[in-house]
C-alpha cells in the first residue's frame, strides 16, 4: 500500500459551509457526471433492501437509486453539517431512509449489512491509508454477492492530463482543492482485490472522474 507522506498536513474545507455551498451550486453540471450515475444505477441491483450511501452530500446519488429502489432500506452518511442540512431536506419525510452524522476519517459505526454500498465523489478526501482500510471495512459489511460502487475523482496519470482535466472543469486559473487526496485508479482496483472483491473493474471514467466497482464474491473466500 502506498502513502502520501504529506497527507496529513492537508487541510480538509470540507467543514467549512461556504466551500460545501459553493459544490453544491456546481454539482449538478459536473461534465460527464450523469454518465457515471447512470452506470451506478444499472449495476446496483433493483432489488437491493439495504443501501449504504457514503459521504451523500445533499443526497443526490441515493435519490436516484431510489427511484427505482423506493422501499430499500437506506442509510445515508457525512460528516459536514451543510450537507447533512441539505440531505434531510431531500429526504424530508421518507421513513425509509436513516441520515447519520459521521466523518469517514473513522471507522465505520455498527450499521448491519448491506446489500449495496455507494460513495460519490467522496473519499479522495481521505488519507491513502484511510481509503484501503474503509475499502476493507466496506468489503465486512456486504452480504455475499453485494456490490461496492465508488463514484470518484481518482488522479491523472500525468501532470498535462490534469491540468487539461482542469481546463475542462472550467477551474484552470483556480488553485488545486487542498482536501483532494487524489489516487491512480490502478492502485485503487490492486487494493480491492487484495482484500477480496471479485469482478474489480473501472466501468466507467472521464479523465480524473471515474467509477470503481467490486463485488463481494458469495462465499468469504478470496478469488
Amino acid at each position: 500500500m502506498t502513502n502520501d507522506i504529506n497527507e496529513g498536513l492537508i487541510t480538509n474545507l470540507w467543514t467549512s459551509a461556504d466551500h460545501a455551498l459553493s459544490y453544491l451550486e456546481r454539482s449538478d453540471n459536473l461534465p460527464h457526471r450523469q454518465e457515471g450515475e447512470a452506470v451506478v444505477l444499472e449495476e446496483v441491483p433493483k432489488t437491493a433492501k439495504r443501501i449504504l450511501d457514503l459521504g451523500t452530500g445533499d443526497g443526490r446519488l441515493l435519490a436516484l437509486l431510489k427511484i427505482d429502489r423506493p422501499y430499500a432500506k437506506s442509510i445515508a452518511i457525512d460528516f459536514s453539517p451543510t450537507m447533512l442540512d441539505s440531505a434531510k431536506q431531500r429526504f424530508a419525510g421518507d421513513e425509509t431512509v436513516t441520515i447519520i452524522a459521521h466523518d469517514l476519517d473513522h471507522p465505520l459505526p455498527e450499521l448491519g449489512i448491506f446489500d449495496a454500498i455507494v460513495s460519490s465523489f467522496a473519499i479522495h478526501h481521505l488519507s491513502h491509508e484511510r481509503k484501503y482500510s474503509l475499502y476493507a471495512e466496506v468489503f465486512n459489511i456486504l452480504e455475499p454477492g453485494g456490490i461496492f460502487c465508488n463514484l470518484e475523482h481518482v488522479a491523472s496519470p500525468t501532470p498535462a492530463l490534469h491540468e487539461h482535466f482542469r481546463a475542462c472543469m472550467g477551474i484552470a486559473d483556480k488553485p488545486d482543492d487542498p482536501s483532494n487526496k487524489v489516487l491512480d485508479v490502478e492502485t485503487q482496483l490492486k487494493w480491492l482485490r487484495e482484500i477480496g472483491y471479485t469482478d474489480v473493474d473501472c466501468y466507467w471514467k472521464w479523465l480524473e472522474l471515474a467509477l470503481l466497482i467490486g463485488r463481494k464474491p458469495n462465499t468469504t473466500e478470496k478469488q
